[in-house]
């Protein structure tokens, strides 16, 4: 298990206040023909009142000197939909208050004011009421947790200089244990510079690193076809599908035979070391990139069965699609590939990014995950449903951060033209420890087999390292941490819950073949609906698992905005008791885990 933060409870600190005629702590001076006075003491400055009607207490002492009328309670500033159930001292100096609140109370924390009279002069407290989301883990299992985690890079004449400024970076991404790590080149990483010459040099400055680390098998993302069979608009020509067959079929023999390949021009290429690549993606993002959906099949079913003839000494496994998915993307693709399709397809994917406006709020970006994320994958796997020999395809998603836009021309935006482009920080802020994970949580659910970073080495919008430094990104941590806690394949099973707040809280839970529970708490509350990359909302979750039943020890690790990006997070003790109540201060993730 890695060790990364804590994320404590506030003491329960006495408050005493004095009487006083117009609140405010302040002493009061009675009249000087009365002696009467009343000091009253709460015995927390806090409460948390759990959604789900369980009663929380806090008692209030007063002491009354010189009157001889009965000391009442009474509590001003209540939410909506908290009620109190108040015991008044009366002649006596012990009282209490019982809060209970329901579901739809809205989650948060709110300032109540007690006060304590006896008709003629009064005390008051301040008293912070949280109520608390609850969220109860049942012992059924809902089905696998089957998701990898994962990230990506992109060779290119402006990314393949990284390892060689980086000499930490492989052990740095190593950590990170990322399956399949996806190779995506385009421009200067593209090898075949025209129809005659190639030039691997760019791409193996990227390629061999990434085959040295995680389990040594990456996916081979074959994004872009060399410029000379494009259009103007950078658009494979049709009359070049069998070229870039051939193109797809030369690389196979480059990395996946001994004997490498002669170009037109008469020189041999051979890449060392000898290590095959298993895994190929065919083609990027056809959707956006001049291809429809019968073009796509049609290239896939000649490229797949040229890669299979070009001798390779690993068997290959084949990802399809690979959509820019939004709209309806997935139904205007889906039923013509999977009908169509004859090759072999070992995984289809696709990318989901939360937004291409840097100036969209935090809560756009946030909807897309239940709105699009979530049922896209569930529709794609119910169209390979469809046919037999795709039953059993998993559904990868090899790109996924906040926001797809990029720098164009001139420093303008390429989503949005006309407006200048600035980088998302959102990518690596405390927001993305409230997004990923219920992005994770989400497409988990949904059955998908694979969430991949875009990507590893980048700016502030992107990265999870600096491309510069190699220095990690809150990003960086994040994702450790969910590849740490769900690592597939354990053979886990997700548990049933029930929470009475899932607009604003993630809450995902998984039982381990060993009988430990791992229990995730994400933050992605919105403290103002205009906010963009705000801080987030605090909230208080009581986590039930009195039905899962009892664990010998537990622990704590919380990423959020208190993070230290060079060290990361630290795992705390945390005593197993049936209800764990956890804080969140803002954008972030908890991470529980239990042993028996």
């Amino acid at each position: 298990m890695e060790t990364f933060g804590r994320l404590g409870l506030p003491g329960l600190l006495a408050v005493t206040l004095i009487a006083t005629s117009c609140g405010g702590g302040q002493a009061l001076t009675p009249p000087s023909s009365s002696p009467d006075q009343i000091t009253m003491t709460l015995a927390a400055p806090s409460v948390i009142v759990p959604q789900d009607g369980t009663a929380a207490s806090v008692g209030a002492t007063v002491a009354h000197a010189g009157g001889t009328a009965p000391v009442t309670l009474s509590v001003s500033a209540l939410p909506s939909g908290v009620s109190v159930t108040i015991n008044s001292p009366g002649p006596t100096s012990s009282g209490n208050l019982t809060f209970a609140a329901h579901d739809a109370t809205p989650p948060g924390t709110f300032a109540v004011t007690v006060t304590a009279s006896d008709g003629i002069v009064s005390a008051t407290a301040g008293l912070s009421l949280v109520v608390a989301v609850v969220a109860k883990i049942g012992p059924a299992a809902q089905g696998p947790l089957s998701t990898f985690m994962s990230t990506s890079f992109q060779p290119a004449n402006w990314d393949y200089q990284f390892f060689a400024l980086n000499p930490n970076a492989p052990a740095t991404l190593a950590r990170l244990r990322p399956q399949h790590i996806r190779l995506q080149a385009v421009d200067g990483g593209v090898p075949q510079k025209g129809a005659k010459t190639w030039d691997f040099t760019e791409l193996d400055a990227v390629v061999n690193p990434v085959l040295s680390v995680g389990d040594h098998s990456p996916e081979f993302q074959i994004a872009v076809a060399p410029s000379f069979m494009d259009d103007a608009n950078g658009h494979l020509l049709s009359s070049h599908f069998q070229d870039f067959a051939n193109y797809c079929a030369n690389l196979v023999k480059y990395y996946n035979t001994s004997t490498g390949f002669t170009d037109a021009a008469g020189v041999t290429h051979v890449h060392q070391p000898f290590q095959p690549i298993t895994w190929w993606g065919i083609f990027n993002e056809p959707n956006i990139n001049g291809l429809t959906a019968s073009d796509y099949t049609a290239l896939y079913n000649l490229v797949v069965p040229a890669m299979q003839s070009a001798g390779s000494a690993v068997p290959l496994k084949l990802v399809a699609l690979e959509l820019a998915d939004f709209g309806n993307e997935p139904e205007k693709f889906l039923p013509a590939f999977v009908s169509g399709v004859t090759a072999e397809v070992d995984a289809v994917a696709t990318h989901y990014y939360s937004s291409c406006n840097q100036s969209d709020p935090d809560t756009a970006l946030l909807s897309q995950v239940s709105t699009t994320f979530a049922p896209h994958v569930r529709y794609i796997r119910s169209q390979l449903q469809v046919k037999p020999v795709l039953a059993g395809v998993p559904v990868w998603i090899t790109e996924n951060n906040v926001n797809a836009d990029f720098e164009g021309a001139n420093g303008m935006s390429t989503c949005n033209p006309g407006q200048r482009f600035v980088v998302d920080p959102r990518g690596t802020s405390p927001f993305f420890a409230g997004w990923r994970p219920y992005v994770f949580s989400q497409l988990a659910q949904a059955g998908a087999g694979a969430l991949y970073h875009w990507d590893f080495d980048a700016d502030t919008q992107y990265g999870e390292v600096d491309y510069n430094t190699g220095k990690p990104y809150l990003s960086y941590w994040v994702d450790l941490a969910l590849e740490s806690f769900f690592p597939s394949p354990p053979g886990a099973q997700i548990l049933q819950l029930a929470t009475t707040d899932a607009n604003d809280v993630e809450t995902l839970a998984a039982r381990n073949p060993d009988g430990s529970v791992v229990v995730m708490i994400a933050d992605h509350a919105v403290q103002a609906p205009a906010d963009n990359n705000g801080p987030g909302a605090a909230r208080t979750v009581i986590v039930d698992v009195s039905e899962l039943g009892s664990f010998s020890a537990g622990s704590q690790l919380t990423v959020d905005s208190n993070t230290d990006l060079v060290n990361g997070p630290t795992s705390t003790s945390l005593a197993p008791v049936p209800r764990i109540t956890i804080t969140l201060n803002g954008y972030g993730v908890t991470f529980l885990v239990l042993k028996p």
